[in-house]
């Protein structure tokens, strides 16, 4: 595809025209027949209908399911101190169609730099076996296929174990999932006997909710911004939490609230939830309660600590009941270190923190081919029909800007013969996490939504994203364009059970971003220039003149303040190799990991391998 999108008069023309109904719903004219035919000869799976305006009675929301019922491991009091196996759970948890399988860029990001500031510097973990974890944990680790630690768990790892609160800057896929959760769980296990409250087994036919009920006292708080995050993060615990008494559960808006509830008072140790529906739950003591908490966890912290939330996080991590005293450890992951973040770690965490950095904060990777190409706005939805049907069929998410955006394309490429599904706020829950299942299953393998998937979405094999509408000015576009596309692979670890979508390129395995550009996006133009310089991609000629002068010397003004030359807890920075010196304390490092000395080289972009080889799903339609 070239810098611009040749469209003659007659390609405009077969665009389909939409009607609306009463209430402003696009509908279009019935299904092209001709089309669908030619999207199934090109490889797509045929399509089925999703009727978004039907209310499902509470009596069939049990048969569609809530992810949030998935089911989890029960622990039984006279077990000893594993659990004994349960084969059908351990099937679906671990399946091997959840294994991603490494890509040919793997290699790369064994290459990214990292930085790490603390007063005591914990040694960095190469192999999982020698972490320091669980048995337990270390089983579970296994039995997902995962192999080495990406930078970013072989830094939080140890520290976690040793006890810091961490702060972790890292870029979009990088595996912060499993870097929080892997040292915290398996710092637990050997004590939850000790630690974790009593609570009933309630996985037998005589249980009586109402008189066993117990007060939910969780060891383990995660806080994330978006439901589809929580969702993600509570399917990871289920894994990891596999023959453990652990037990998790996950609380977001938009579910329901009795079930919820309900699950609760069944017991609780790892709770992952939205602020909102949490805070709901902390007004009720007999509900639940935080005298046990041993982690406080906020997990794309950057998002939570804007202005709109900030009083919501405040009356999480600041107060109810958690004793916030020796035992207790704070971790933030976030993607920026920005005035925001400082202003928490400085009020709330320990004065031993461990700051860790990896790459550039906001950065993408070069297994990510990024083309933007010029499109006139009358022009996008034939040259999005024209790209797809180009394009080996795979995993593909789409972003508008606004609903009746998405709305309006999934209407057209329904229409078009394309297996399309949508997402965005205005749905109910149960349809965004329908679409979601859809979406994972390769039932409607091109998704179609607004920014709520840029975060949390967790799908295997999304090896394309297109921007149909890059973000807007009005509230950090750069930000929202770096989760759109993603970031480093949550490797070996995080996401090699499942590829983020909203996010491509996982695992090593090269993605593709597409971008629509016109003249509405010159408020993009300079960050999209130094993003294509940065990672090796090629400049279109629009863009020419925003590309900076010197590549060497790239500003993206990502208002992470003086990071890069702050002291930590009164350190003074200096540059050292990891462990250069026995007597440094509190200077940040830079290690190319998997180098072992020094900070690597970038490599150079690999070749254009987009439909060939491991990039390819060919003929799968998905």
């Amino acid at each position: 595809m070239g810098d611009s999108w040749d469209t003659t008069p007659d390609m405009a023309a077969r665009e389909l025209p939409l009607t609306e109904t009463a209430n402003g719903t696009p509908v279009g004219p019935p299904r092209d027949e001709a089309k669908a035919q030619l999207a199934r000869d090109r490889g797509w799976v045929e399509q089925q209908n999703f009727d978004y305006e039907a209310t499902v009675p509470p009596q069939e929301e049990a048969a569609q399911g809530w992810m949030s019922r998935a089911r989890k491991y029960e622990w039984k009091d006279e077990y000893g101190n594993v659990g004994p196996e349960d084969p059908d759970l351990e099937q679906e948890l671990f399946r091997s169609e959840l294994k991603l399988k490494k890509g040919v860029e793997f290699d790369k990001l064994l290459s990214i730099r990292v930085v790490a500031e603390a007063i005591e510097r914990p040694s960095p973990v190469r192999d999982f076996d020698d972490a320091g974890l669980h048995p337990v944990m270390l089983s579970n680790i296994k039995k997902s296929g995962y192999d080495v630690p990406t930078p970013v768990q072989a830094y939080t790892i140890p520290a976690v174990l040793k006890g810091h609160d961490v702060i972790a800057v890292a870029q979009t896929g990088s595996g912060k999932t499993a870097a929080y959760l892997a040292p915290s769980l398996s710092k637990l296990m050997g004590k939850a006997k000790k630690l974790c409250a009593a609570r009933p087994f309630h996985v037998r036919p005589d249980y009586d909710h109402m008189r066993e009920r117990v007060r939910a006292e969780p060891l383990i708080l995660v806080i994330a911004p978006t439901r589809e995050l929580c969702i993600q993060i509570f399917d990871e615990a289920r894994r990891l939490c596999y023959r453990s008494m652990l037990r998790p559960c996950v609380a977001y808006g938009g579910g329901p609230l009795r079930e919820q509830r309900v699950d609760l008072e069944k017991g609780c140790d790892i709770l992952i939830a939205t602020p909102g529906r949490l805070i709901d739950f902390m007004r009720d003591p007999n509900l639940l309660t935080f005298q046990r908490l041993r982690f406080t966890i906020v997990d794309e912290a950057d998002e939570l600590l804007h202005d709109d939330w900030t009083e919501e996080l405040e009356k999480i991590i600041g107060g109810g009941d958690v004793d916030v005293g020796s035992q207790h450890q704070y971790l933030l992951f976030s993607a920026t270190f920005d005035k925001n973040m400082r202003r928490v770690a400085k009020k709330y965490l320990a004065q031993d923190y461990v700051r860790i950095r990896i790459g550039r904060a906001g950065s993408t990777v070069k297994n990510i081919k990024q083309q933007i190409v010029w499109v006139e706005k009358n022009q996008k939805k034939q040259a999005l029909y024209d790209l797809l049907i180009a394009s080996p069929p795979a995993r593909t998410l789409i972003f508008c800007r606004t609903k009746k955006g998405v709305d309006i394309v999934d209407d057209f490429l329904f229409n078009q013969g394309l297996p399309t599904t949508s997402i965005h706020s205005d749905r109910t829950q149960l349809e965004r996490e329908d679409a979601i299942r859809a979406f994972r299953k390769g039932l409607a393998p091109i998704m179609i939504s607004t920014g709520v998937s840029g975060r949390g979405l967790d799908i295997k094999n999304v090896m394309h994203v297109i921007n149909y509408d890059l973000p807007t000015a009005d509230y950090q576009p750069h930000d929202e364009y770096i989760h759109r596309i993603g970031g480093p692979l949550p490797s070996a670890f995080a996401s090699q059970a499942n590829v983020s979508s909203g996010r491509t390129g996982r695992a090593g395995n090269q993605g593709l971003a597409t971008s629509f550009y016109n003249e509405q996006d010159e408020h993009m133009a300079p960050f999209l220039a130094k993003i294509l310089v940065e990672n090796g991609w090629s400049v279109p000629d629009f863009l020419e003149e925003y590309k900076p002068a010197d590549a060497a010397d790239l500003d993206f003004d990502d208002d992470s303040g003086d990071e890069e030359n702050e002291p930590i807890n009164g350190a003074a920075p200096a540059d050292a190799a990891w462990g250069a010196s026995a007597g440094d304390t509190g200077a940040p490092v830079e290690e190319a990991w998997g180098n072992g000395s020094g900070v690597a080289s970038a490599p150079a972009p690999a070749e254009d391998t987009w439909g060939t080889g491991n990039n390819a799903v060919a003929g799968s339609g998905w």
